[in-house]
């Protein structure tokens, strides 16, 4: 378990010490997670052993000794464990090879079980602990008999975690429209919300095969500059709330479609895409087509 630096002591004036920490990164575009450096002496770009819920863990550290408000700490803080050595780095590379055997193994019990999910990649933590497998699917897929098959295989405990379209495209990389990897596979920790009223704001097409990224979603630099266009500086009502008519042409972030339904208790829109396809959206993710300069 971590703890606080000078374990929350009262500083000379009263208040409490603000905790020092370093930032831990366990994956290239992944979120920064914070750790007790304690007596360590990890510095920025050093490769680091941690403890986190999932086991030990492997991770570089990209953020170096600062202290930061317990507010962006997620409690309890734990501590770095030490620094990496030459031992951990051959035991991380010798993961990496058994995750791809780990790949095309459980590739083939999908085959072998007939289930309708396409999988992703395949994580193994630091201590072989845990086995994560990232799978997509359109629905729910029942993977019990899969779990046993693969638990009986590696023996040791098996997770299979199903994931986005936005989180796929993390995974894998590729490249943009703009001709750049992809930001969430290169820089982007998180994942922002991002809505077709960006695009209008910014005067931008609001067809959605022009503003969507590769993985079928809203690209996530419409965020960069929104508020450039619509800060709190601007003038422009931003935050004033337009209700959908029942009825109406609008734009969706998935094409165009008529409003066959509003909802005001949790501010959404029932949008009939085609005859066979009514999707549930917010108010801020669509425009009408009307106010659209397609």
């Amino acid at each position: 378990m971590g703890s606080y630096a000078g374990k929350n002591e009262h500083d000379p004036e009263g208040g409490l010490t603000m905790p020092t920490v370093v930032g831990i990164r366990f994956k290239k575009a992944g979120k920064i997670y914070y750790f007790d450096p304690e007596k360590t002496g990890v510095q920025k770009g050093d490769f680091a052993i941690v403890e986190t819920a999932r086991g030990m863990e492997y991770g570089e550290v990209v953020a170096g000794v600062r202290e930061v408000d317990e507010k962006e700490i997620i409690a309890p803080l734990k501590p770095v464990l030490r620094k990496a050595t030459k031992a951990d780095q051959e035991k991380v590379a010798e993961n990496e090879v058994r995750e791809k055997e780990a790949f095309n193994i459980c590739e083939r019990k999908i085959k072998t079980h007939e289930l309708p999910m396409h999988l992703i990649d395949v994580e193994f933590t630091f201590d072989v602990n845990k086995i994560i497998f990232y799978f997509t699917a359109e629905g729910r897929i029942d993977f019990r008999e899969l779990v046993k098959d693969l638990a009986a295989v590696f023996r040791t405990r098996i997770e299979l975690r199903q994931i986005g379209v936005r989180d796929e495209a993390k995974m894998l990389g590729g490249i943009g429209c703009c001709g750049r990897p992809l930001c969430c596979a290169t820089f982007l920790g998180d994942f922002e919300p991002v809505s077709i009223r960006m695009a209008k704001d910014q005067k931008l097409s609001l067809n959605p095969a022009k503003i969507s990224g590769i993985c079928g979603r809203l690209m996530c630099c419409l965020k960069y500059e929104n508020y450039l266009y619509c800060g709190k500086e601007c003038n422009c009502q931003r935050d004033r709330e337009v209700v959908p008519k029942q009825g109406s042409l609008v734009i969706t972030p998935l094409g165009e479609g008529k409003v066959v339904r509003v909802n005001r208790n949790d501010k959404t829109a029932s949008v009939q895409l085609t005859p066979d396809n009514v999707i549930q959206v917010s108010w801020d993710e669509i425009v009408e087509a009307s106010q659209a300069d397609i």
